[in-house]
């Protein structure tokens, strides 16, 4: 079986319940029991499976990526940091604009084909957007979790 030489992951409602630009307020940070707050003391959580499924993805050697359009970079960049999740990230792309863009550099930066990078994301013009450069592309209607993450690795190149 094939398997991705990539694995990319939007941010917002695909990593995380909410728009780090539009829903949640800077500066974050952690309080006293550990948990991510943002300025008004509001807990941060992402979605529940996501740290099991990150290490599981790095435990079994994929390269992982992040390509965000959010209008605020810098809080999605201090949310990665708090939620520790800087090493399993070896490309970042967090800005704004078409995700084709953000592709483009990962694939110019890291020699991986498109054929051979799988995606997920909640917002079915990123998909059409790279499934028409060759990037197998997964809709995620509400979050990452481990069932769509085996799934999308299965039906990788079978389909």
């Amino acid at each position: 079986m094939s398997r991705p030489k990539l694995i990319v992951f939007d941010l917002d409602y695909t990593l995380w319940p909410f728009w780090v630009d539009t829903h949640v307020t800077g500066p974050f940070r952690k309080n006293k029991n550990n948990s991510i707050v943002d300025a008004s003391g509001k807990k941060i959580k992402c979605y529940p499976e996501v740290p099991d499924v990150l290490q599981k993805l790095k435990n079994d050697g994929y390269i992982l990526g992040i390509a965000s359009r959010t209008e605020w970079p810098e809080g999605a960049k201090k949310l990665i940091q708090l939620f520790d999740w800087e090493n399993y990230f070896i490309y970042k792309e967090i800005y704004p604009g078409r995700k084709t863009t953000h592709f483009e550099r990962m694939h110019k930066a890291s020699g991986i084909d498109y054929s051979e990078m799988l995606f997920f994301d909640d917002e079915q013009r990123n998909i059409l957007d790279l499934k028409r450069v060759g990037v197998t592309s997964i809709l995620v209607p509400d979050g990452v979790n481990k069932q769509i993450i085996e799934e999308a690795l299965q039906n990788f190149k079978t389909s």
